[in-house]
């Protein structure tokens, strides 16, 4: 169904820069639309709702998960205890919480507002009447709904098996390529003992 939801999106971001002459003539070849026709794409479009919340969301956390891990960064270099930099993670950890529970349901209400005529829009022009039906026929199936249900499951399956190989066949290029920045910029290799830059004077 994500799929589906950034097909949508491709398909607006693409006719929207189409121009005056390309948009009449997308204009006259679009599917003619009907009062069942746009039942068909109403049903469509709450069962993209979740899809369409979860977009916004991401939307909200994206940047914030970046000044966190810059903030991450920040706390590591500051001269301060270790009891210090947890009380300013978790601090900042709470401001995190407090803009994403202020921001998203706003974000959330202006997506939803803005799918009918843009995501709604699309499909409605795009698609005959025939086919919306029979994508809402699928996205209803049981079939369907069993995939989703197991879609998790599959991914997690791959992914173990796939990132439980890779230590064997990525170890020595990351080595190799960690060597070969360490030349770059001028620092010893890793768990190499630096030189010592002076003597140290006798103590008497």
């Amino acid at each position: 169904m994500k799929k589906l939801l950034a097909a949508a999106l491709v398909a607006l971001a693409t006719a929207s820069g189409l121009g005056p002459a390309a948009a009449q003539s997308a204009g006259a070849s679009s599917a003619p639309s009907s009062p069942a026709k746009k039942e068909l794409v109403q049903r469509l479009l709450r069962l993209q709702q979740g899809d369409i919340e979860s977009f916004a969301r991401s939307i909200v956390e994206r940047p914030a998960v970046q000044m966190m891990r810059e903030a991450g960064l920040a706390l590591q270099q500051q001269q301060a205890t270790q009891e210090k930099r947890e009380a300013s993670a978790k601090a900042i950890e709470g401001e995190v919480k407090k803009y994403i529970e202020d921001a998203y349901p706003i974000v959330r209400e202006r997506a939803l507002k803005l799918a009918p005529t843009t995501i709604g829009t699309t499909f409605e022009t795009k698609m005959t009447e025939e086919e919306l039906r029979l994508l809402v026929n699928w996205l209803e199936s049981p079939t369907n709904k069993k995939y989703q249900q197991i879609s998790q499951e599959l991914r997690n399956v791959f992914s173990q098996r796939l990132l439980g190989e890779m230590p064997g066949v990525l170890d020595s290029k990351l080595q190799a390529l960690d060597g070969r920045i360490r030349v770059i910029l001028g620092v010893p290799p890793l768990g190499a003992t630096p030189p010592a830059s002076a003597a140290r004077p006798a103590s008497k």
